[in-house]
């Protein structure tokens, strides 16, 4: 099924619920009170109503919107879920919840998918076998080359921080195993193309992380840069001599500059345009120690926009009203900022014919 985005008209974006045991209900609720989130783009929340009208009314904050006046896309929960208790049930409702946001998003209803959070444990006990949404959405959208990477806008300065994860939930056993140059190559493609076409980024400046300990230290601390991490390096800036590439950098200074440029210690121009962290941890902790409320997921590689908050499902404070919907937000925006770009993109080739 080919993708065909809606052109002339504001973003239409499919918001998933995520978890319905989790504070997905409130951070969407959230999110959507903010009227300026809801006049740049055409809005369709999918999930449970009777879950999102029991969480409005049981918190009754006034910073919640009513979702008597939200466009919602019922899904009735098929057994009874508990607040703040992940399980097969609530998983099997978010699992529905993204089937049918993917599959109307693919017939071209809509421009792109903001993904509450999710429990991939609930998944599992629900029978789904998938690493996280990101699998999801790639398989389902017929994709092979597709990346993680993490947005975030510094309230500091204005910088903004990406990160592109290489691996992502797999068991850091398995991460030196899983890196190729082949893979590297195909992240690197990703990013570049991500920069330019999402961002009007071009001629960009991007560093790569080592792997080991002050990058194997000539062989001494683990020897995948000097094997082929460092010439692998060397074949792409002979490749692509328009591009900075700096790297290998160790990872433990690979992120004083983004720090930097975040808080303000340094001019943010010197920062790099783009990151890309070799292992799950490597790019999230930094990115989460930044901009824990602030960070948006977003899957690069797809025939459309998806972005997520990058926050679990929170049960632990589930029902409590006190869930922020920043990182929702955020999510939101960059979402109607890149699907923008992308109906922009389109509507120019369609003049040009």
């Amino acid at each position: 099924m080919v993708f065909i985005p809606s052109v002339n008209q504001r973003p239409r974006l499919a918001v998933t619920m995520g978890d319905p045991a989790g504070i997905g209900p409130e951070v969407v609720l959230g999110a959507l009170a903010d009227p300026q989130i809801r006049e740049q783009c055409e809005l369709t929340v999918v999930g449970s109503k009777e879950v999102l009208i029991n969480t409005y009314g049981k918190l009754d904050i006034a910073t919640m919107a009513n979702p008597g006046d939200l466009s919602v896309m019922d899904l009735p929960l098929e057994e009874p879920i508990t607040t703040g208790v992940g399980n097969a049930a609530s998983g099997r409702a978010s699992f529905n919840y993204m089937q049918w946001a993917i599959a109307h998003t693919l017939a071209g209803e809509f421009d792109g998918i903001v993904t509450g959070p999710i429990a991939k444990s609930a998944w599992r006990a629900a029978g789904y076998d998938y690493p996280g949404q990101t699998e999801l959405l790639a398989q389902k959208a017929g994709v092979e080359r597709f990346g993680m990477l993490f947005v975030a806008r510094s309230p500091h300065t204005g910088w903004t921080l990406r990160c592109l994860l290489a691996t992502t939930h797999i068991p850091l056993s398995q991460v030196s195993q899983v890196l190729t140059p082949q893979l590297m190559t195909k992240k690197l493609d990703l990013l570049v193309e991500c920069l330019e076409k999402d961002f009007g980024i071009e001629n960009g400046t991007i560093v790569i992380a080592g792997l080991n300990p002050h990058s194997g230290e000539g062989g001494q601390l683990g020897t995948e840069e000097r094997d082929w991490l460092i010439p692998w390096l060397e074949q792409q800036r002979q490749l692509r001599p328009n591009l900075q590439l700096e790297g290998t950098i160790p990872p433990d200074t690979m992120w004083v500059k983004p720090g930097q440029a975040w808080y303000g210690g340094i001019d943010a121009t010197k920062a790099a345009d783009g990151y890309l962290a070799l292992y799950h941890d490597q790019g999230l902790i930094p990115v989460k120690l930044m901009a824990f409320d602030r960070a948006v997921n977003t899957t690069i590689g797809l025939p459309f926009v998806r972005t997520s908050p990058d926050h679990g499902t929170a049960f632990d404070i589930a029902g409590k009203g006190i869930a922020d919907a920043t990182s929702m937000k955020a999510a939101i925006n960059l979402a109607v900022e890149l699907a923008s770009v992308r109906l922009s993109l389109r509507s120019g080739v369609e003049n040009i014919k």
